[in-house]
Order: C-alpha cells, then sequence, then structure tokens
C-alpha cells in the first residue's frame, strides 16, 4: 500500500493549527478561566459536529454498547487531558511542561500500539522518530526557558508526562472504533461526552464572565479555538491517523512547539533563537523521513465489536 502524502500533509497542518493556539489563547484566558474557555471550545463546537456528521452519513447513531466506549475516551481524551494541561503548567515551568507533554507521547504510542492495533513499527519510523525528537528539544530548550527537574516541580512535571501517556492511550483507544464507524462519528460522540464530564468543573466561574466587554480577539480566539482547533483538527487529524497509523501520525506533533514558537514571534515579540530555527529543520527532516515509509499493518482488526 502506498503513502498518500495527503495525510501526512494533514497531519502537519492541524498541528500547526494546535501549536498557534497556544499564542492564540492567550487573548481569551485574560477573560475565562481556562475550565471554562475549554468548555466553550468543545460545547460550541458539538452542535457543528453534529450537523456534518448528519449530512455526511445521514445518521448520527452508534450502537448502545460503543456509548460507554466513547463516554470512556471522551472522559480522558477531552476533559482529563485538558485539565492536565492546565495545572501541568501551573505547577511546574512552561518549558517542563512542553517537554514533557510533547516529547514522550510518540513514543508511548509506538510502546503500547500493539495493544489496540495490529502497526507494525519499523526502523525508518523509529529513527526518524528519534531525530525528530532532537529537534524538538532544541526548540524547547533552545528558547528563553531552560528543562528545570528540581522538586519543586515534581508534581507538574508527573502530571506533564501523564499527559504523553493518557493522549497516547486516547489516540490508540479510537483506532478500533474508527474500523467499525467513520472518524468523524468517533470524534463527534468522544467529544459531546468529554464537553459533558468537564461541565462540572466550570460550576462558579460563569458570574465572572464579563460578556459585554469581551473585544475582537477575545471572540477570535473562540471562533479559532471552536472551528479550526476543534471542528476541524480533531476530525483532519482522526480521520489521518486511522489512514497512516497511529504510530506514525503521533510523530507529527513534534510540529507543535515549532508553530507555537512561530506564533509567539509574530503575535507577541517573543524571539527565535538559532536553535529554535535548527530545531525545526531538524523535525521536518524527521518528518519526511517517516513519510517516506509504508503504512505496515493488517487492515482489518479480528473481533472489532469487542476491542477498546
Amino acid at each position: 500500500m502506498k503513502t498518500n502524502y495527503m495525510y501526512y500533509l494533514a497531519l502537519i497542518l492541524v498541528a500547526i493549527i494546535w501549536g498557534a493556539n497556544f499564542g492564540i489563547s492567550r487573548w481569551a484566558m485574560d477573560v475565562f478561566s481556562a475550565e471554562i474557555f475549554v468548555f466553550l471550545r468543545f460545547g460550541l463546537a458539538i452542535p457543528f459536529l453534529f450537523l456534518i456528521l448528519k449530512r455526511l452519513e445521514g445518521s448520527v447513531q452508534v450502537e448502545k454498547r460503543d456509548l460507554l466506549k466513547l463516554a470512556v475516551i471522551g472522559l480522558f481524551g477531552v476533559t482529563a487531558l485538558e485539565l492536565l494541561v492546565m495545572y501541568s503548567i501551573k505547577f511546574t515551568t512552561l518549558a517542563n511542561a512542553s517537554l514533557l507533554n510533547v516529547a514522550p507521547w510518540p513514543i508511548f504510542a509506538a510502546l503500547f500500539a500493539p495493544l489496540f492495533t495490529k502497526e507494525v513499527i519499523t526502523k525508518k519510523v523509529v529513527t526518524g522518530g528519534a531525530v525528530a525528537l532532537v529537534g524538538v528539544a532544541l526548540i524547547i530548550l533552545g528558547g528563553n526557558d531552560s528543562l528545570d527537574l528540581s522538586s519543586q516541580y515534581m508534581l507538574g512535571n508527573i502530571l506533564a508526562l501523564s499527559i504523553s501517556l493518557i493522549g497516547a492511550l486516547f489516540n490508540l483507544a479510537c483506532m478500533p472504533l474508527m474500523k467499525k464507524y467513520s472518524p468523524m462519528k468517533v470524534t463527534t460522540w468522544y467529544i459531546l461526552f468529554g464537553t459533558i464530564w468537564l461541565f462540572p468543573f466550570t460550576f462558579g466561574g460563569w458570574g465572572n464572565v464579563q460578556w459585554s466587554s469581551l473585544s475582537m480577539p477575545v471572540w477570535g480566539a473562540i471562533a479559532y479555538n471552536v472551528l479550526l482547533c476543534t471542528l476541524f483538527a480533531f476530525v483532519a487529524w482522526n480521520f489521518a491517523m486511522n489512514k497512516v497509523g497511529a504510530t506514525k501520525s503521533n510523530f507529527f506533533r513534534y510540529v507543535v512547539p515549532a508553530a507555537a514558537a512561530v506564533t509567539g514571534a509574530l503575535f507577541f515579540g517573543e524571539s527565535i533563537m538559532l536553535a529554535q530555527v535548527i530545531g525545526a529543520i531538524i523535525i521536518m527532516s524527521g518528518l519526511v523521513w517517516i513519510g517516506l515509509e509504508k503504512k505496515v499493518e493488517t487492515e482489518e482488526l479480528p473481533n472489532v465489536k469487542g476491542a477498546m
């Protein structure tokens, strides 16, 4: 089976969208609590997701026995991940959080892939991923901050590392369901459940929002998060991941810190260091190498209905 590079381009585009959001969301985070902003991001996307799903497939239904699986995936893949991101940043440095919640993610995905899929890890994927990882380290540590593993940041570092583990398992858990349903349907349902789980964490924060004073940049940040970061990005990522495999797809998350650095420079006057430029080049070299690998896996999983 020959590789279709359109899927890899989609993964890169999604990673750029997510990376740019680190800067864009700053405008909204000055107005909303993190919990409310994340709830708005996913909650406002849900009607669009169901309307598009109905239009494309004619039905939004899934089997009742799969609802629990989708609810669990939403709990960990949306609610837990988003909350962990917020608290990891609170209890550790930005450099620590960025490195620990991005770098190990593809590694965990590769380690646990045999539990969920028939993907085969090849030498080309391993070497390309290792090269890209070096680039990620240069981008994150080549900025103004540096990695700090002192005891005062231990809790935040553990939370950040857990993001990579939970995120990898979340991606892999979607794969068997996407053999049974479309990526669009799986995405729509787990975002619905994840938003429902997230709602209780917003209690007590709504009264502090000054809706009448929201500026255009804030509304723009909300629109960007709903339409691009959620509606487009989640569906596009899952569709491409379903085509090329979870292991290879997750290495494309290494584009996220590069996009975040560029966004910081464009909108907030942050400096881009030479080491970060070199890191970006190294990342792309590793990802191109991975992209040259053909997809190697068994197309159908046995007993899909019972898989999770």
